[in-house]
């Protein structure tokens, strides 16, 4: 672990690189047994909606029984399903499978990133907010498999070692190779960007190979960033490149809304959301019948709901078609197409999941003292672009 930061660096109480070792059990998690390469592939093969490259993925696994996972995120504001069920899905696979999951708690990089105002207190706050969401709902933290790790403090503690590598990495490629990684900020590569947002893409490249990452696991709107760091192997001649798992982007919840945002609360479903909130929202969000594509309500269930419970049951009178559970997207998708679903009973049963999902999240934020007063103080802050 990281030593103490410098006493010129930001500091903030309770801001520590941790393992967490219980955590209360979630139906998403698989417990660790002995599998065979092509089960360990197929498992982590789930996690993405695209692999750079699977081969690469193989040999890893051949090679190597525990790799290590990198994934990160932006203390940024509350946190909603895209970001809080998946990543509780995919750790929980990722671990099954037998990787060692460094999730990196980026507070320098919301700061560059003028996340909270780019109030460090404020960020690292909210990072210890998410944690307590994932404690909540079941990300399996058994064994030390997963390992948090603040960003501010383990840079500090290895400046040495760190910066070296993002100046190389700056270095080795042009303005506009970086300018087209903004989209790992949430920019576009027309916006204004300040010399900060500059100079993020290079630190995060530089991350992966500072985490001695094997595998990136993050969503595919990270995918340039990572890419850029297999073209560095290139220029320092290193054979063994990160493999890159991208994990499907989760849309909001109107039309046209491709990803989720917690900036935009008829985006979002948020992980402390109470029943209610959730039920209307979902009795709001866009559902076309007999269509599937760009429909939000079709890929909760199956990005959310299927891998969480293996199954998606809806429930119906008899005149409607009666109860019927679906073990596939395949087979939902052919009732939801034909009409044999109507868009109300899909959403009455998507509600019902997802409220499912985020109870025991709901009651940890409502019965624990040190979790009720995070969330209270996140709620107070005004999420800034």
């Amino acid at each position: 672990m990281a030593t103490e930061a410098p006493e010129q660096a930001p500091q903030a109480d309770g801001v520590q690189s941790l393992s967490i070792s219980e955590a209360p059990p979630s139906s998403s998690s698989n417990p660790t047994i002995q599998m065979s390469l092509e089960e360990r592939y197929q498992i982590l093969r789930s996690v993405a909606e695209e692999c750079i490259q699977e081969d690469e993925l193989r040999n890893l696994l051949a090679h190597k029984s525990e790799p290590i996972a990198y994934d990160g995120f932006e203390p940024s504001g509350r946190m909603h399903i895209a970001q809080g069920v998946m990543k509780t899905i995919n750790v929980n696979k990722m671990t099954s499978a037998g990787c060692r999951v460094k999730i990196w708690i980026a507070d320098w990089f919301a700061m560059l990133n003028n996340k909270m105002g780019g109030d460090l207190k404020k960020i690292e706050t909210v990072g210890r907010y998410l944690i307590e969401i994932w404690r909540a709902a079941g990300m399996n933290l058994d064994n030390g498999k997963v390992e948090f790790l603040w960003s501010s403090k383990e840079i500090n503690s290895k400046a040495d070692e760190y910066w070296p590598r993002v100046m190389d990495i700056a270095q080795k490629n042009s303005l506009k190779r970086i300018i087209r990684c903004s989209q790992i900020m949430g920019r576009s590569e027309q916006e204004d960007l300040t010399a900060a947002q500059i100079f993020y893409p290079c630190m995060q490249c530089a991350d992966i190979f500072f985490l001695k990452a094997d595998i990136c696991q993050l969503g595919m709107d990270q995918r340039k960033v990572n890419v850029l760091a297999r073209e560095y192997c290139d220029d320092i001649k290193k054979k063994n490149k990160p493999i890159i798992l991208s994990h499907h982007m989760l849309p909001g919840l109107q039309q046209g809304q491709e990803k989720m945002s917690k900036s935009d609360v008829s985006s979002s479903v948020f992980m402390e959301d109470e029943e209610a909130e959730v039920n209307l929202k979902i009795k709001k969000a866009y559902c076309p019948p007999n269509v599937v594509e760009g429909n939000p309500c079709m890929e909760y269930v199956k990005y959310l709901i299927l891998p969480w419970f293996n199954e998606f049951i809806v429930e119906r009178s008899e005149k409607n078609g009666g109860n019927k559970t679906f073990k596939s997207f395949e087979e939902l998708t052919a009732d939801y197409e034909s009409g044999e679903l109507h868009p109300a009973d899909l959403k009455s049963a998507l509600s019902k999941a997802l409220n499912k999902i985020l109870e025991p999240v709901r009651s940890h934020f409502k019965n624990d003292k040190t979790a009720k007063q995070l969330l209270q103080t996140v709620k107070n802050y005004r999420v800034s672009r």
